[in-house]
């Protein structure tokens, strides 16, 4: 600070004063010229109150899961899409009825940027809980225009937000509509499949397998009692044979050969092993092979008196009673053969459809399963198409999350625009920095040596003393106040050099006399100083 010369600096202030305050008159004219030169823009909003669902989502749930936010964020982008924006434009004559109309590019881009959506109330409890309130505002050089484009979004946003929850919730209900009539299909479909399949294959299902198991064994249990019985009648017919013939009462009678008594044992045997193993054990079929051979070999070879053994004994000559009771053998001998034949058929049956039930129950398992599976969906999808359908009602009631028009836009009393006062503000700072900025240019350029700090710099050598310009008493105050006056007239116009003229060539001590620094330097060891006042 102690080399800092104010007392200098302010002398070239005060020196350059009126070029000073000639630009910041300039800056604060130029400043107010342009609040009065441009248009005023007006800005009208409607405000939008998004509510609650009146509806606890406890006890019915929207099937519009979207918040105020995000709904208003897909409207903003319907709404300003290039249709809708040149149709509103169109619809309500916001650049006038005039045949001159800006381009399509320049119009979509101007009413984009006069539009402006702002969430004013943001929602401080839940996502779907609070409400929220948003702002649709419109720029428009008057106050009418700009308060009726205003309600005209804040409409379309009301109209569209109702139609898109409507929409919304009758796509859904289409959708599980939809799911529900496919899914009914697909399931009588399988049923149907399933029908044709045990229809087709009822001998072999699954679920008859312990009957016919029962079945079988029934069988099996009167096949092996029927053996024993057959048994017992040929043993009981051998022994009646046997007596008469022993009696002398049965003359004629051929007695047992050994191939029928083996034939008897065979057949008990066979009636014994029944009881502890089934058909298709290897010791049952060996005893049934060799009664079939020994069978047929009896019935090949011929008896000694021309007659066969099978025939019945009725049809020998015997006595009376002895003929009755083999007849009554006979009888029941053909009645258990005919009786084993259809038990054998039976149980061969059985033994088939058992034995197919193992792939009848894998294909079925897999239809059932198919059918459950899809059971399953179907029964979730009438479950979601009666939320869906209650959340339609809900959406056609506007109980779920309405936008409603809290305050409607009204032509503003002032404009936003131009804002004078800061306006003017901001021109006379400019005007003062331009000032100052000129001031400092100036007296760059200006060679001038108005110091003796700067004469001892010129002259490398320290002055032995200096003596101050004295002014006669007529030219004290304001002795250049013509050529300021004349500045002053002319402003606006930067001059481009210097006022005070370059530096004399005549000699230092006339640069000194010239300028208006407020010293006269002079230097006594010096003659060569011109016109100087030394």
């Amino acid at each position: 600070m102690g080399n800092i010369d104010l007392k200098f600096y302010v002398s070239i202030l005060l020196r350059r004063l009126p070029y000073l305050i000639a630009i910041m008159a300039v800056a604060l004219l130029s400043s107010i010229a342009a609040t009065f030169f441009t248009s005023p823009v007006y800005s009208s909003s409607a405000k939008i109150l998004s509510e609650a669902p009146q509806i606890p989502a406890e006890l019915a749930r929207s099937t519009v899961p979207l918040s105020a936010v995000e709904q208003l964020q897909i409207l903003q982008q319907q709404i300003t899409t290039r249709d809708d924006l040149l149709a509103l434009a169109t619809r309500l004559a916001v650049y006038g009825d005039s045949a001159k109309q800006p381009d399509e590019d320049d119009l979509i881009a101007d009413m984009r940027s006069r539009i402006k959506f702002e969430q004013l109330q943001f929602d401080t409890q839940s996502r779907d809980q609070g409400a929220t309130v948003f702002s649709v505002s419109f720029l428009a050089g008057r106050p009418d225009m700009a308060a009726k484009v205003a309600n005209e979004l804040a409409a379309m946003i009301l109209d569209r937000n109702q139609r898109q929850r409507t929409d919304r919730a009758g796509s859904t209900l289409r959708f599980f509509n939809q799911a529900v009539d496919r899914l009914s299909s697909d399931l009588n479909r399988l049923e149907a499949d399933i029908l044709k399949f045990k229809t087709q294959n009822k001998d072999t299902l699954p679920e008859s397998l312990d009957f016919r198991r029962n079945q079988q064994g029934s069988l099996q249990e009167r096949l092996i009692s029927l053996e024993r019985e057959e048994t017992d009648l040929r043993t009981k017919r051998g022994n009646l044979i046997a007596t008469y013939t022993n009696a002398g009462q049965f003359a004629g009678a051929a007695p047992v050969t050994p191939e029928q008594q083996m034939l008897a044992d065979l057949n008990r045997a066979l009636a014994d092993q029944l009881a502890i193993f089934s058909e298709t054990s290897p010791n049952i079929k060996a005893l049934r092979a060799r009664i079939a051979s020994l069978q047929n070999s009896l019935l090949a070879s011929p008896s000694k008196d021309g007659k066969n053994d099978d025939e019945p004994a009725s049809r020998q000559a015997g006595p009376f009673g002895l003929d009755l009771q083999l007849s009554d053998i006979d009888n029941r001998l053909k009645a258990v053969a005919v009786e084993k034949t259809s038990i054998a058929r039976a149980i061969e049956n059985l033994t088939r459809s058992i034995a197919g039930t193992a792939a009848s129950e894998t294909v079925l398992n897999s239809l059932e399963r198919n059918r459950q599976n899809i059971q399953v969906q179907y029964n979730a999808a009438i479950g979601r198409r009666a939320e869906a359908l209650t959340g339609e009602q809900i959406e056609m009631r506007s109980d779920g999350g309405r936008f409603s028009l809290l305050e409607p836009a009204t032509p503003p009393v002032r404009a936003i625009s131009p804002q004078r006062r800061r306006i003017v503000a901001l021109g006379v700072m400019a005007g003062l920095g331009l000032g100052l900025g000129v001031i400092v240019l100036l007296e760059l350029l200006n060679k001038t040596i108005r110091r003796p700090a700067e004469l001892a710099q010129l002259l490398q050598s320290q002055p032995l003393a200096t003596i101050p310009t004295i002014r006669p008493p007529s030219k004290t105050h304001f002795p250049n106040y013509r050529r300021h006056i004349a500045a002053m007239l002319v402003m606006g116009v930067l001059p481009l050099s210097p006022i005070d003229g370059p530096v004399s060539h005549h000699g230092i001590g006339h640069a000194i006399a010239e300028s208006g620094a407020g010293l006269n330097v002079s230097l006594i060891p010096v003659a060569t100083v011109a016109g100087g006042r030394v």
